[in-house]
């Protein structure tokens, strides 16, 4: 295969900065510390720390024409991550976000939808997409074309050539689920966060929702808990549950999207289940170290080093 990792949907423009308590009142100005742009998105993110990480990286979406959708390419490229298959998409601006980091890490964001609405797979493209050994969907519920079926049919068409299937999804709610629930037969791990798979749900405890995602189809489900760490249960019975490390947060943008790029590296170097997901924990920890996704991501032997080095929490979710 060429690809080790292909990223399809959700690439957006962020720039970031902080620390930002309140927004000035009327035409006045607020002082910042620190500022940064990043390409982010729950398959930009996962493209660019996947290719720090050595994989032979595809990103598949959409941007627009203009100084945004210039940015983004352009940066992909720096990374190496192959974009042949990221569309320019008519009448669409790219998908941008303003980020204002708080203090203690969180990131509320004003975000203009843009071409991740627009760009499609079609047939002549399809074998160019699933040339890869792993396939990532991040983004269902903005992916207006693709989320009208296609992405469904390239999840089933990716199962049937062997390709593993990672799924993950942006700010869900309990609308959101009929989107998700037909795509979930065709995933083998599916990554949402806490707040996400609640959402969707309609479930408070973590077994429960795990459970209920289950049911749905999926293999695996792993969900990301923030500072808490992450928790897998799959169809077999398997139940793992790892802590996150304990580090100074800067900021969490991209936490989830890093973590799914983590474990995809762990899944391209043949390793357990469980080191899989410590390699999403520490790339997950790393990037909240910096401001802007994948900021603390600098390769995969410092990635190594940091779980090393990096002391655990206690893991205490239930």
């Amino acid at each position: 295969m060429t690809f080790d990792y292909t990223s399809m949907g959700f690439y957006t423009f962020d720039a970031l900065c902080r620390p930002v308590n309140d927004i000035p009142p009327g035409g006045n100005t607020f002082f910042v510390d620190d500022f940064a742009l990043a390409v982010s998105g729950a398959a930009g993110s996962a493209a660019i720390v996947a290719a720090k990480h050595g994989l032979r990286v595809q990103a598949v979406g959409g941007v627009g024409n203009d100084l945004m959708g210039d940015w983004v390419l352009r940066r992909l490229d720096d990374f190496g991550v192959d974009r042949e298959m990221m569309q320019r998409c008519a009448d669409f601006s790219t998908s941008s976000s303003i980020v204002t980091t708080r203090p203690d890490g969180a990131r509320p964001a004003l975000h203009k939808l843009g071409a991740t609405a627009g760009f499609f797979v079609d047939e002549t493209q399809l074998d160019r997409v699933l040339d890869t050994k792993i396939l990532h969907v991040g983004g269902v519920g903005l992916m207006d074309a693709m989320d009208k079926g296609r992405t469904l049919e390239v999840l089933a068409e990716a199962r049937k050539r062997g390709c593993k299937t990672t799924l993950d999804v942006f700010a869900s709610t309990a609308d959101d689920l009929a989107l998700i629930k037909p795509l979930l037969a065709h995933t083998d791990v599916f990554m949402p966060s806490e707040e996400e798979a609640m959402a969707l749900s309609g479930l408070t405890d973590l077994e429960d929702i795990a459970r209920f995602l289950l049911d749905q189809g999926a293999a695996a489900v792993i969900l990301t808990l923030g500072a808490e760490g992450a928790m897998y249960r799959d169809q077999t019975g398997v139940k793992i549950e790892i802590p996150a490390y304990d580090i100074d947060v800067v900021c969490t943008c991209g936490c989830g999207d890093c973590f799914n790029a983590g474990f995809a590296t762990g899944l391209h170097l043949g390793k357990s289940v469980e080191d899989c997901i410590r390699l999403g924990q520490a790339s997950s920890a790393q990037n909240a170290t910096g401001l802007g996704s994948q900021a603390g991501v600098s390769d995969l032997a410092n990635t190594l080093s940091f779980m090393e080095k990096t002391a655990l929490k206690a893991y205490t979710a239930s």
